[in-house]
């Protein structure tokens, strides 16, 4: 027991004891102190269910960000930008769906300390997908009055998030806008017509962005088409006329004779754009709920016009006399043609041969309802700024 008893006091006695000749001491420094630098982190540790985009931020406070990574179970990174003054980080795009992640931050005071956080998370499932169908075709060339048409295949709830996705850019270079029209459908538009020879560029970055809760895109696609000559006619349907113009001057190329809807089933007003091409098609006005009044089998030369059923078609059934007289149809606008479809000399023949989609008619009348915007591709109806006000990033 006294030996105990002296190790212990010798070993207590040499740490409080001076140091003599020849004997070292151990100076033991004292630790830093702890970094001022305060990371706030999103989504938590261990959150789940997280959406791919808007969810996950890091935030640095009385400091800076020094670096952070965001990786996969893989240990792939995923890019993400750190803001000029330090302050905060987010990842530069939507993340992948059903997959796991890493987030490690570290930040630094004024003093140089540091202060790291590490969290994990998952992002949702998928639940549903929606895709865009968009007119016009991918590598088409088409008229001057053609927008960027995309209508969805499931609605959009979260129409800034889709709207945020799609890019529509000219060359030359033009400000294009985007209008909404309902929740399935996104078009886009100039101001005025676009420029003929233009060349249109359409990025479509849906992948994995959610439109509405569980539904999430999944395209990432470019398109590009081409505008052609310019082309923009007027239909007078008081004079029963239509006017074909081309070039930059709007100079007249030919006059042809129609005959409008009658004062009963009148034609609309307004901008019309080509949007579809027939040789030969039915009309049966059922389809428009006009009951039996009609079901041509053969309906040569047809270009629609609207969504509702207004083309500009050809006519062999109605007597010659009423082209350039009167308006006698069920809203459509005829010109004089033969059975068939094949002829190139008719004015309905010549037409069709000389129209592409995109083609624009500025239909004249002193009566009869104007065409909605949303009736075909027929936005150049709105004035710019309810254009305008139809985005939802506005």
């Amino acid at each position: 027991m006294g030996c105990c008893l002296a190790v212990l006091a010798g070993c207590g006695g040499s740490a409080g004891a001076p140091v003599g000749d020849g004997a070292s001491a151990t100076v033991v420094a004292p630790p830093p102190p702890p970094s001022r630098a305060v990371l706030t982190v999103q989504p938590a540790d261990g959150a789940q269910d997280v959406p791919p985009e808007g969810a996950v931020k890091v935030a640095a406070a009385q400091g800076k960000l020094l670096s952070v990574r965001l990786a996969d179970a893989r240990g792939a990174e995923l890019p993400g930008t750190i803001a000029a003054d330090g302050s905060s980080w987010a990842p530069d795009g939507p993340l992948p769906l059903g997959t796991a992640f890493t987030l490690d931050s570290v930040a630094e005071d004024d003093q140089g300390q540091k202060a790291a956080q590490h969290a994990e998370f998952s992002t949702v499932a998928r639940a549903h997908t929606f895709v865009a169908f968009f007119t016009p075709e991918d590598g088409s060339t088409v008229g001057v009055g053609m927008p960027v048409s995309l209508r969805f295949s499931r609605p959009i709830a979260d129409r800034a998030a889709v709207e945020r996705a799609v890019q529509v850019t000219a060359d030359p270079p033009v400000p294009v806008a985007a209008h909404w029209f309902g929740n399935q459908r996104l078009d886009f538009r100039p101001q005025q017509y676009w420029a003929a020879g233009t060349k249109v560029a359409v990025a479509l970055r849906l992948k994995d962005v959610q439109g509405a809760p569980g539904d999430f895109g999944s395209q990432n696609r470019d398109l590009h088409f081409t505008i052609g000559r310019a082309q923009v006619s007027t239909v007078d349907l008081d004079a029963h006329t239509l006017t074909v113009r081309g070039g930059q001057g709007g100079k007249v190329v030919r006059v042809l004779k129609v005959s409008g809807g009658s004062p009963e089933h009148s034609t609309y007003r307004g901008v019309l754009v080509v949007s579809e091409k027939y040789q030969v098609t039915r009309m049966n006005s059922q389809t428009v709920g006009m009951g039996d009044e009609y079901d041509i089998k053969d309906v040569p030369h047809a270009m629609r016009l609207t969504g509702s059923g207004t083309f500009v078609h050809g006519n062999y059934w109605a007597n010659p006399g009423v082209f350039g007289t009167a308006n006698t149809s069920h809203g459509c606008i005829g010109l004089a043609d033969t059975k068939g479809g094949s002829s190139k000399d008719t004015p309905a023949g010549w037409l069709f041969e000389h129209t592409i989609p995109g083609d624009v008619l500025e239909v004249k009348a002193s009566a009869g309802d104007f065409v909605p915007p949303s009736n075909g591709l027929n936005g150049w109806n709105l004035p710019w700024e309810q254009w305008l006000a139809g985005s939802a990033l506005r």
